[in-house]
């Protein structure tokens, strides 16, 4: 599978005649700025995790443009569906859907969420997302749980697993790699880390310590594509 990153947790994949873009953050982010534009992004779906704003900030617009239909938690797509989002579908944890990619279920994620207007947004999720090009699973923002060995029991084979590395909002690295173990993944997309001064990493430590623990880190600059 092509993955694209666009900084912070905003990534796209690549699944064959589909591109699935997840939590949509490109405009604010200062670090996206002369890299990528939100008129380079096409998106046949929109994931997105929880309201944040680091998560949220351009799917409306996004969803505007390219006539994407929406996947959130159900009170996430209620928000959107108010902000004048066309196509929503609102699900909950645990629950899955066939969808024209394949097959999405919605995971448990330890955060928080509230839109960027001060609405509560319900509980904040992870994806499992199956489609005939490959399986990966996406964490959201989270602690590590235990619920993520429920993803690894699952049988559900995964091409990569994408999770954030940044620390003092989400996991760090050490728990990232040990999630990694939990879900079954062998291959680690990087996201939210270096965008705030709270999240900045150190790259060489990083990269050592999932050598270390035997996962290939994937790590591309933003609007860089890597294959997974």
């Amino acid at each position: 599978m092509r993955i694209t990153y666009y900084g912070q947790s905003c990534f796209a994949v690549e699944t064959g005649s589909h591109r699935l873009v997840f939590d949509p953050f490109v405009t604010p982010n200062e670090l996206a700025k002369d890299k990528v534009t939100l008129s380079d992004i096409k998106a046949d779906f929109i994931l997105v995790s929880h309201g944040h704003q680091d998560h949220i900030a351009d799917a409306v617009v996004l969803a505007a443009k390219t006539g994407a239909t929406v996947i959130a938690p159900f009170e996430v797509g209620n928000w959107l569906e108010n902000q004048g989002v066309a196509h929503v579908q609102g699900m909950n944890h645990g629950g899955a859907a066939r969808m024209p990619f394949g097959r999405v279920k919605l995971t448990n994620a330890v955060h928080s969420s509230s839109m960027p207007d001060g609405h509560q947004g319900g509980n904040p999720c992870g994806f499992v997302v199956e489609t005939p090009a490959g399986n990966f699973y996406y964490s959201g923002d989270t602690a590590l749980t235990m619920d993520m060995k429920l993803v690894g029991e699952s049988g559900v084979k995964l091409a990569f697993a994408a999770m954030p590395i940044g620390d003092f909002y989400t996991m760090g690295i050490a728990d990232a790699l040990r999630a990694c173990e939990f879900v079954g993944a062998r291959t680690l997309l990087a996201l939210h880390y270096d965008t705030f001064p709270s999240i900045k990493i150190d790259h060489s430590a990083t990269k050592a310590a999932a050598e270390k623990a035997g996962i290939k880190l994937l790590m591309p600059g933003i609007g860089e594509t890597a294959e997974a």
